[in-house]
């Protein structure tokens, strides 16, 4: 849920939306000019990004009506399109509720980014890009992933709000 904090607003770059989305300032002048500016000062243009671990009730749902074991690829397929980027997270990479949504995804055409530990696990091979921090234990990999993931998303936003 951090990551989509990063990836929906200003992490470092602003993101102006008169700049990248002009479109939706002149549609808001004509139908809701005395908000315009409002929107213009506080509005920030985003990545589309979601994390499948929040959807409490479609994930206690979906585990008690059918399956624990398939949370994450139920969401994915439901709401992922190709050419999508999925990024899996699994300190151990052999976790089958993320093995299965890393399958999904490489059957709709989403590309699939592993952030895992030492081994990498399962995960590692059905990847398209595996980031493998050089450790073993849980904490661990987790405070490695924590800059990692910072620069992917800082990646990201200078590719998409960056000046030329």
């Amino acid at each position: 849920m951090h990551i989509v904090g990063e990836l929906m607003k200003s992490f470092l770059l602003p993101r102006k939306i008169e700049e990248f989305n002009p479109e939706f300032v002149k549609r808001a002048q004509e139908l809701f000019p005395a908000d315009v500016e409002f929107f213009k000062a506080n509005l920030q243009s985003a990545l589309p990004a979601v994390s499948l671990v929040g959807e409490t009730s479609l994930i206690t749902a979906f585990a008690n009506d059918v399956s624990p074991n398939l949370v994450f690829a139920q969401q994915l397929f439901g709401i992922g399109r190709r050419g999508d980027v999925f990024l899996a997270i699994s300190t151990s990479g052999n976790s089958d509720n993320v093995l299965f949504a890393v399958e999904v995804a490489k059957i709709m055409g989403i590309t699939v980014i592993a952030m895992t530990g030492r081994r990498g696990g399962r995960l590692r091979h059905l990847s398209d890009i595996s980031i493998c921090v050089p450790a073993d234990s849980s904490y661990t990999i987790q405070e490695f992933h924590l800059p990692i993931y910072h620069m992917l998303c800082i990646a990201a936003e200078n590719e998409f709000f960056g000046s030329d």
